[in-house]
């Protein structure tokens, strides 16, 4: 059965604390895993909170990457959504290395299908 998208979820445990506070290294690893997994980048949008963490999107025209960064926990929650024959583990797998993570925790959700079945999450 063909699917609209292929979406990506992971938790990323035990990361390091600086780069999961540094919005500058945040958005270029973004963008990077963007263009290594082929896709178009339409706009991105990053925001530092303060005392410590950063969200951000990379909206790209085959759907999104998206961030929310906890540095004191080592954990950031990133997904990874991508319509069309791209590969989502490409952008994700870039990111969990840029980090550092120790731990990672990964779902994939096929989109556009019907009714979600999510399988049981790998750790990697």
């Amino acid at each position: 059965m063909e699917t609209m998208g292929r979406h990506v979820i992971s938790e990323l445990w035990g990361c390091n604390f600086e780069k999961l506070n540094d919005i500058d290294f945040i958005e270029k690893t973004f963008v990077e895993a963007a263009l290594k997994s082929g896709a178009e980048i339409r706009e991105v949008a990053f925001h530092k909170f303060a005392p410590q963490g950063v969200s951000g999107v990379v909206i790209i025209s085959e759907s999104h990457l998206t961030i929310h960064s906890f540095p004191e926990h080592g954990y950031a929650s990133i997904d990874v959504y991508t319509c069309g024959n791209l590969n989502p583990n490409i952008a994700a797998d870039y990111i969990a290395e840029a980090f550092n993570a120790e731990t990672r925790e990964t779902i994939e959700i096929p989109r556009g299908m019907g009714p979600v079945q999510v399988k049981q999450a790998k750790v990697l």
